[in-house]
């Protein structure tokens, strides 16, 4: 054991242990008045000794000061290559927008400052127990990220910089919780598709596909290899973090036509610049994250979201937001009601009908161009304000005419030989092309609180004339997604089931993603007459008869939680009214109304397997104990103090009194 000591711990060079033990300290004087000296805090002044000691040249002290917060992941060298990975490219390039904002803020004489949490992979943790902290990892990183903020008390503005899943939502949460700073949001961008190969959604379906026999060996490798074409951004399709990406543009938080750039480009590193140079100007002219974060701004987004056909994960994370910028939080009234009147504009991944990756809908106007159609049908309101310090509508008419606007659109033309309208459509073209609204809520016996599906993405060729989904199948039902991605691969599952999969809520699972199900339905040829339904969530990229956010969950006595094989589902599925009902109405041969299977569910005990996954972390075990207390999932999933605080008082009083 010594001579392995010694081994691990000699150095070659002797010179490491030549170890000085004082310093001269930084050159010249820090610029103190006799004022500061008698009035300000403690921490402010020895915040400029902090500041010298790292470099900041003293007489440079007193101006501006700019937090600049970032999700930033991996170690890279100068010339991008790694020297320690980041969890996914949504975090690998963050750090030269951050740079870039420092830069633009020093150049104007400001102090700018820089902080990091990182963030986790959702594609990496699909189908493990680190999808686990997913959700929850959101609620934890806006609170580090607002305490970050707090803690650098002499700032003047905040720019968050994220591009993910979570990372994004918990910095739209950092950030719209600040509500008495000036804030602005810096989207990540996207990362761009092979030129010959499939889009990061479609290869995370290679193991089903193989297993299926649907796919060699060597196909899988190769496509694996250059799934994602460039090292930075996020995924190009619009899941949860692009649409999380446009959601911060509709809310007046970023620029204009910031969302969805492509990563490491020069138009993309311009951003950063321009957020810079707002952050700044707002903080001059006294523009508070109060004065965009705003009711009709939150509307705004909404309205956006069901435009673009965007993922599901958002009608927890703008609730969220809304939570904790002091608004109103929206319900699931408010989305129906949205859902109805809003239509789908916007053909990309994985919607469709064409699957543009997200940088065709960047260079085809983006947000902006989506809410000018959006302007001209009256379903938006134009008088917010944005980080431009303008209006909306000053904003959409400066894109209208815009060089920027020309130049892009017709870079998609010409690089590609895409017409930007066949991109964002204008309203007549999309409803001519069969485009749906984006969501619907479907209630019934086994969802009394209600579910959601993206409607929008349901396969065509299953739906009937009429535009109603109709399937009625005998379920199988899983406790575990492991059995049930098992059972997707080898022939557990088949053409006409309703896969059920319980107990993958918050109390069960941490309310995990089931991409790993719905990726390879998807993706096989016979997925598309299979249903899925879970008490558990989709990734924002899932299409298909996925019904899920089923409420109550199973562990909550939820009627899905006592469902058996072979019992027998109706779903039925209105896209053109966004109306559905999920039943269970039969078992063995014998058939009955809902009503009945609501009467038999409720006679039931519980599935026998259903149980909390007993590899759900401790800190998820506690995240669900409180975002329930908060209100939920359709609250937000989100940790309301007040209510927190009161239902602990009532069961501290309960025992005393006990």
């Amino acid at each position: 054991m010594g001579s392995r000591l010694a081994e691990l711990m000699e150095e070659a060079d002797s010179s490491v242990y030549d170890v000085k033990t004082r310093a001269p300290g930084a050159e010249g004087a820090l610029p103190f008045t006799p004022d500061m000296l008698r009035e300000a805090p403690s921490g402010d002044l020895f915040g400029w000794s902090q500041n010298v000691g790292m470099g900041w040249r003293p007489e440079r002290l007193g101006t501006g000061e700019y937090l600049i917060l970032s999700t930033q992941g991996g170690i890279r060298a100068e010339d991008g290559t790694p020297i320690a990975l980041g969890y996914h490219t949504g975090h690998w390039e963050v750090g030269l927008l951050a740079k870039e904002a420092a830069e633009t803020i020093s150049r104007a004489g400001g102090i700018p400052f820089a902080g990091a949490v990182s963030d986790p992979c959702d594609g990496r943790s699909q189908g493990t127990s680190g999808m686990f902290d997913s959700l929850p990892y959101r609620n934890d990183a806006a609170v580090v990220l607002r305490r970050l903020i707090r803690s650098l008390p002499t700032r003047r503005g905040v720019i968050g910089i994220a591009t993910c899943d979570k990372g994004l939502p918990a910095m739209l949460m950092a950030v719209a919780g600040s509500v008495d700073l000036p804030g602005i949001v810096v989207p990540g961008g996207v990362t761009l598709p092979p030129v010959q190969g499939e889009d990061a959604g479609a290869i995370q379906t290679i193991g089903a596909r193989f297993a299926r026999g649907e796919i060699t060996l060597e196909a899988a490798a190769d496509l694996g290899c250059r799934a994602c074409a460039t090292p930075g951004g996020g995924c190009q399709f619009l899941g949860t973090a692009a649409t999380s990406q446009v959601v911060a543009e509709a809310l007046g938080l970023t620029v204009p036509h910031a969302a969805l750039a492509p990563s490491g480009q020069p138009v993309w590193l311009a951003l950063a610049r321009q957020s810079a140079k707002a952050i700044m100007a707002m903080a001059d002219a006294g523009i508070r994250v109060r004065d965009i974060v705003t009711d009709a701004a939150i509307r705004n987004a909404m309205v956006v979201h069901a435009a673009f056909g965007g993922s599901t994960n958002l009608l927890l994370h703008i609730p969220a937001i809304a939570h904790v910028a002091g608004l109103r939080v929206p319900t699931v009234e408010d989305w129906i009601d949205i859902n109805r009147k809003v239509p789908r504009l916007v053909s990309v991944l994985p919607n469709g009908p064409v699957y543009h990756p997200t940088v065709r809908a960047f260079l085809a106007g983006g947000v902006p161009e989506v809410m000018l159609h959006l302007r001209d049908m009256g379903l938006i309101d134009d008088t917010v304000l944005t980080v431009t310090g303008e209006p909306l509508s000053a904003v959409l008419d400066w894109w209208r005419q815009s060089e920027r606007r020309e130049a892009l659109r017709r870079r998609l033309t010409e690089e590609d030989g895409v017409d930007p309208d066949e991109v964002i459509m204008p309203p007549d073209k999309a409803r001519e092309a069969g485009l749906t609204s984006t969501v619907t809520f479907p209630r019934g016996n086994l969802a009394p609180e209600g579910s959601v599906i993206k409607s929008t993405s349901i396969d065509p060729s299953v739906v009937g004339e009429d535009g109603v989904y109709r399937h009625t199948g005998k379920a199988k039902v899983f406790t575990s997604e492991r059995d049930a991605i098992r059972a997707i691969k080898n022939g557990g599952i088949v053409a006409g089931d309703v896969l059920v999969l319980i107990g993958r809520g918050p109390s069960g699972a941490g309310m995990e993603e089931t991409y790993q199900l719905t990726s390879a339905l998807k993706a096989l040829s016979f997925g598309k007459h299979v249903s899925l339904i879970t008490d558990g969530r989709f990734s924002g990229v899932s299409t298909g008869a996925c019904i899920g956010h089923v409420g109550p969950e199973a562990l909550a006595g939820g009627p899905i939680g006592k469902l058996r094989d072979g019992d027998v589902i109706r779903i039925v599925i209105d896209r053109v009214n966004l109306s559905g009902s999920v039943d269970f109405i039969g078992e063995g041969d014998e058939t009955f109304d809902p009503e009945e299977g609501a009467r038999r569910l409720a006679a039931r005990t519980p599935h026998p397997g259903l149980a909390p996954d007993p590899r759900l972390p401790a800190d998820t075990r506690l995240w669900a104990a409180l975002q329930t207390a908060s209100g939920g999932t359709w609250a937000g999933a989100v940790y309301d103090p007040d209510r927190i605080i009161a239902l602990l008082e009532a069961g501290r009083k309960a025992l005393e009194q006990s």
